[in-house]
């Protein structure tokens, strides 16, 4: 008798142990999607199969027991994204529950410090929709003014007759989705704005209170995205040199700027005296004065959070010169000529005079 129950006993722990070992997930700390396809008239044997190939649960026959033990109900045939770190009631309640997926959905990713240009190239390249709409929406009048009125963060500044494309420096970059490449040009700017408001909404009552516009602290921003080349130590560096130079009514003296307002988006072509003192609202490297302690017009690319949250809070430094060592991505910061021309010397043949 006492052998009996020492055997039942033995056999409970057993299956106790056997159950949640079966339900817990593979890998709690695994969130990678993994396409999981289930085909119409997919029996449940051959739905636990397709789950222990992906490594998705430990066992297709536990799996089989456990649906018919807890009468778990019809699940749909269709494409889904499960991961590792779903246990299996969770996975099971979302295979009775079906999904919508979209095998039109489409993924578009806008990387960080691309100008407007280059953003009408990844739309081109990804949707229905050519290279010029995407230009001719993002200087849409109608389009601007509606968009004035629906965000705090757009202002009338964005309608100066100077600036190239309206929309520069306000889309947000990230990767989006869509439903599918008929998607139109306002759709995906609409939702890189409503990224942009998410991003600035924390900064909105410190962008108030600052002395600097909205608009501004954007084309700082897009000037730091361009100039910094290691997004963790130097943006806010590079931020109180431009901050330090507005404040002494100096040339901010970007070269980046002066590739923007000359369209050149090759970043290796070397620009000469006469291209850097072209006459333009955008380039900030005029040594007739006529830019001195002043920023672009415009934001001159998309910007990331690192170089907003440098614009809005630079670091208080006395700098007002930089340079970038372009092989080993470092930069050095100075608040005098003579350091600065030392270092710029001795860089020269390792940046190819750039």
């Amino acid at each position: 008798m006492i052998a009996l129950v020492c055997l039942v006993f033995v056999t409970i722990v057993v299956l106790g142990i056997t159950y949640k070992v079966n339900i817990s997930p593979m890998d709690k700390d695994d969130k990678t999607p993994i396409e999981v396809v289930i085909p119409e008239k997919t029996s449940v044997k051959e739905i636990g199969k397709i789950l222990e190939e992906k490594k998705l649960i430990r066992s297709s026959t536990f799996f089989n027991i456990y649906v018919k033990l807890f009468g778990v109900g019809s699940m749909k045939a269709t494409t889904y994204y499960l991961s590792r770190d779903m246990d299996l009631k969770e996975i099971i309640k979302t295979l009775e529950k079906g999904n919508s997926y979209n095998p039109n959905e489409i993924s578009i990713t806008f990387k960080e410090g691309i100008n407007m240009r280059e953003v009408a190239l990844v739309i081109e390249k990804s949707t229905n929709n050519s290279y010029d709409s995407v230009i001719e929406k993002a200087n849409d009048t109608e389009y601007i003014d509606s968009l004035i009125e629906k965000y705090w963060f757009i202002t009338d500044d964005i309608k100066n007759e100077n600036i190239y494309y309206k929309l520069e420096g306000y889309l947000f970059p990230d990767t989006y989705n869509f439903k599918s490449k008929d998607v139109t040009v306002e759709e995906i700017f609409n939702k890189m704005l409503d990224e942009m408001g998410k991003k600035l909404e924390p900064y909105k009552e410190q962008i108030e209170e600052s002395n600097m516009s909205v608009h501004e602290i954007i084309t700082l921003a897009s000037m730091i995205q361009e100039e910094t080349i290691n997004a963790k130590d130097y943006p806010k560096n590079a931020a109180s040199v431009f901050v330090n130079r507005i404040n002494r009514g100096m040339s901010l003296g970007s070269d980046v700027t002066t590739r923007y307002a000359l369209k050149i988006d090759d970043p290796t072509i070397p620009l000469n005296d006469e291209q850097f003192n072209t006459k333009n609202p955008y380039n900030t490297r005029l040594t007739d004065g006529s830019m001195n302690g002043k920023l672009p017009v415009g934001p001159i690319c998309t910007i990331s959070t690192y170089s907003l949250e440098a614009a809005i809070n630079p670091a208080k430094t006395d700098y007002i010169y930089f340079i970038s060592n372009i092989k080993t991505k470092e930069m050095f910061f100075y608040n005098n000529s003579r350091d600065f021309e030392k270092k710029k010397a001795e860089l020269n043949s390792v940046n190819n005079g750039l």
